[in-house]
């Protein structure tokens, strides 16, 4: 599913009735009619409500004006609220407006109060308190700042009342393109969006304002969808389904890659086996784990189908830089490199890490104490000579690009974006929400997952399983879109099963054949 921004959908908004001739009070009584229909799905006892209406002067109060028209007809109690002066509704929302104000005068049930004030908004805020649902249509994706004074109270004491609030388009106050809110936002049941879903009904916390979304066709030609090229997929089980080709009957394990792990160190050679069970069980034919070559004795039996190879160290449990020359004979003859889980930050291993980025030619995903080691000079990225997935969580991609997580977090999106594209390579950028962004601008957001993958370990499980099906031959951007999803599947299945929490990372590698042959469609 293509999630587009406020932009594109104006600008095919704009093609739609400009080029090919739709006109946009068509399109706007398309928007209302598909709302009123999820409306009444939603409450099928809509007629025993009393709904108010509150619509804001542009397209989005428009929008509103029809689902006004139609839930007056359909004999609902509906009073509407014009939250501005009358003068100041123009084109196609003033049409709409006009059509409401004449079925008014005919329905005894239906009311219209104009409310361009917040001394009128007191006086008419009894009347709205006293409603059993309402409908916001007050504001749309058109917001490009923060929500202030009338309208910033207005929302505010509509997300005090006890009633649903079901929105049109977009929870008024909700950043079209972030999910963040612009200051304020309104905190949705359910919300009725046109044509596309927005990036922000998707992405946290637009997801849990959104509410139930669904989608409406308006009419917007699918030609012209494509000639716009949204660049964000929202990922979804049967794309990510297509991405697994049938096993022969005669395949052996050589037709499946042999993946070569580098991690662990003293203190964390759970996340070198981790890493690497979770290879394997995504369905690696081969996998190498390198380490510390004190450290072989005790990983061995953490892994009991890995091969292991120990490296030479700088002190005891912690790689060397003098282990390249034995990282290339463990790199002959593997299809994917990971590096990094539980590696450790000793100068000679970092030196190392940089030494494998500038000089291993395999795709590589690097995760954990491997990005700490180029935090100081990400510009060694640029001197990659073959694809590379990082998989940072927010602190370290905050390290990356010499920012705050708290900066990072406030465009999530935004920021792996530009990330992938100046240093040409793709970026997972862990979280509620993990988007995979590509250098060439597209990315995809994966909504799998749950809080209760909130522990120790999972990161390791997730290096495994994208390198696991690079080492495979997958391209690097499926196996990091896959690997993600299956990844969330996989705390999905876990959190049914065993409740919101209490599972842990080796859980999770058990639970990979199931969420891939199970939950897969």
């Amino acid at each position: 599913m293509y999630l587009v921004t406020a932009q594109e959908m104006q600008d095919m908004d704009r093609e739609t009735i400009e080029e090919f001739g739709i006109p946009g009070r068509v399109l706007m009584e398309n928007a209302g009619r598909g709302s009123v229909d999820m409306l009444v799905r939603l409450f099928p006892y809509i007629n025993s409500k009393r709904v108010c209406v509150l619509a804001g002067r542009g397209n989005n109060g428009g929008d509103g004006f029809v689902v006004a028209r139609y839930l007056i007809q359909m004999g609902v109690k509906t009073d509407i609220f014009l939250l501005s002066q009358r003068s100041k509704v123009t084109g196609d929302a003033l049409a709409n407006l006009e059509l409401a104000e004449k079925l008014v005068e005919k329905y005894p049930d239906a009311t219209l109060t104009e409310v361009p004030d917040l001394e009128s908004f007191d006086r008419v805020k009894p009347r709205i308190v006293h409603g059993e649902l309402i409908v916001d249509a007050i504001l749309g994706t058109g917001l490009n700042s923060d929500v202030r004074g009338y309208f910033k109270t207005v929302i505010q004491t509509v997300n005090e009342l006890s009633c649903p609030i079901f929105s049109i388009d977009i929870p008024s106050g909700l950043n079209a393109d972030t999910g963040l809110p612009w200051g304020v936002a309104i905190n949705a049941f359910a919300t009725a969006t046109f044509a596309f879903a927005k990036a922000g009904h998707f992405l946290l916390p637009g997801k849990e304002l959104t509410g139930e979304l669904e989608i409406v066709d308006i009419g917007i030609p699918p030609f012209i969808r494509e000639q716009f090229d949204p660049k964000l997929t929202l990922v979804e089980s049967r794309d990510v389904a297509k991405l697994f080709p049938l096993r022969q009957l005669h395949a052996h394990k050589g037709n499946f890659g042999h993946l070569a792990v580098v991690a662990g160190s003293t203190g964390k050679t759970g996340a070198a086996a981790l890493a690497a069970n979770a290879a394997m069980t995504m369905g690696a034919g081969l996998v190498t784990l390198g380490i510390p070559a004190s450290l072989n004795p005790a990983v061995e039996p953490q892994v009991t189908e890995t091969m292991t190879f120990p490296l030479a160290e700088t002190v005891p449990g912690q790689l060397s830089d003098t282990a390249m020359e034995e990282l290339k004979q463990l790199a002959e003859g593997k299809t994917a490199m990971a590096l990094g889980p539980g590696i450790g930050t000793a100068p000679a291993t970092q030196a190392l890490v940089r030494k494998i980025i500038s000089e291993i030619d395999l795709p590589l995903v690097i995760d954990a104490d491997g990005l700490n080691a180029i935090a100081e000079d990400p510009g060694i990225l640029k001197t990659v000579q073959s694809p590379m997935v990082i998989t940072p969580h927010p602190g370290e991609m905050a390290r990356l690009c010499k920012s705050s997580t708290r900066e990072i977090q406030a465009d999530r999106l935004g920021t792996a974006r530009r990330f992938a594209k100046e240093y040409n390579v793709i970026v997972v950028l862990k979280g509620a929400g993990t988007i995979i962004a590509l250098p060439n601008g597209r990315a995809f957001l994966s909504t799998t997952g749950n809080p209760g993958m909130a522990s120790a370990g999972m990161g390791d499980v997730l290096t495994g399983m994208i390198a696991s099906l690079a080492a495979q031959g997958m391209a690097l951007e499926d196996a990091a879109v896959a690997g993600v999803y299956i990844h969330g599947l996989c705390g999905d299945r876990l959190a049914r099963e065993r409740g919101g929490f209490g599972f842990v990372a080796s859980e999770m590698i058990r639970a990979i054949p199931f969420a891939i042959h199970g939950d897969l469609s």
